[in-house]
Parts: structure tokens; sequence; C-alpha cells
């Protein structure tokens, strides 16, 4: 202990505004997004939004066996990274897959290179901790169902967000009119 915390106290050098605050714990995490979509069976805590960040996204997740935690993707507005907490999940990544083992860090930058989904292919129960930047608005690319996500990504949840088919791509100007009258001005 520092002889700053020893005379003010440890009340002191912590601000006002995170003494209130939950302190999630990683190893007994409050699950408060269940996922239930047969082959995508999971539970999410998004710690980070349950300690207050704003700028990082957290979360534990955890994947029951023979089910993957979410569709193979890729982002354009974040870079996420993944450690494995318990378990041995797959990973699929543009160059395939392979297995994966407690402790592990990965990395997945923004982009088509950043592609990847976690499944759990063992007879254990996989937990993992995914740290992300957000919010800020963020594109989700979905390669093997053709379809691209938009979402506002706000700190807390909630906001703008919708799934799109690729296939029902348009050109800039569909369903755009010029307008009526036009009258240079003086």
């Amino acid at each position: 202990m520092s002889r700053f915390v020893a005379v003010l106290g440890i009340a002191a050098i912590i601000p006002e505004a995170l003494r209130s605050v939950a302190m999630p714990n990683v190893h007994e995490p409050e699950f408060d997004e269940p996922r239930e979509h047969p082959g995508f069976r999971a539970l999410r805590a998004r710690i980070g939004r349950q300690a207050g960040s704003e700028r990082l996204g957290a979360s534990v997740w955890e994947v029951q066996p023979g089910e993957a935690a979410y569709p193979y993707h890729y982002h354009l507005g974040e870079e996420e990274m993944i450690v494995v907490l318990r378990g041995a999940p797959s990973l699929r990544t543009p160059r395939g897959w392979r297995e994966l083992k407690a402790g592990e860090l990965l990395a997945f930058p923004r982009g088509e290179a950043g592609a990847h989904q976690l499944v759990n292919r063992t007879g254990e129960v996989v937990r993992f901790l995914a740290v992300s930047t957000q919010g800020d608005p963020d594109l989700v690319f979905y390669p093997d169902s053709q379809k691209m996500g938009g979402w506002e990504r706000l700190p807390q949840g909630g906001g703008y967000g919708a799934m799109f088919r690729l296939a029902d791509e348009v050109d800039y100007y569909e369903g755009e009119r010029p307008p009526d009258t036009f009258e240079p001005r003086a």
C-alpha cells in the first residue's frame, strides 16, 4: 500500500462516480443476456456495462456443449479481443478451424481479416472474456448468411439497430426524387 493511500484512505483515490458502481467478477458473472436460438445458445454477462464503462465493452460468455456463441462475423467499427477462461472452444477464422485452450488471448482486427466464431465442440461448458472497442456505430458482416447489421452501440445499450440481407442492396438514388421546384438565388 502506498503512503498516499495509507494517509488518505482508499476512498480518497477512487473517484466518487465509481464508489457506487457495481464491480462485476469474471468468475461469478451476472448473466444479463441469455441467447436461446438453437445452435447459438449461450449466456452473456455484459460486465463492461455493469461496471459503468462507456468506450470499452467487456462480456463474459458461457457456451454449453454443442453450441456456438454467435454466428461467423466481422466488424467494420469494433476491434475485439478474447481470453479463454475455461474449457477448450474451437475457433473459426478465415484461416480455418483451430482448438483453443484456457489462458489463450486472441485479437480480431476490424475488417474481413478479423472474422471469427467460437464454438463449443467439447462435452464441458466453455467460458471466455470478450473485450471490444465500443460507443461508435458499427457495421457487422455475416459471410455465411450474407447479412449485414448496423448498430448505434450506445454505452448503456439500445439505440438504432437493424439487420439486412446483402442481396437486397439498392442503388444510391433508389426511391429518391429530385426537388419539385428549383429557383436560383439572386
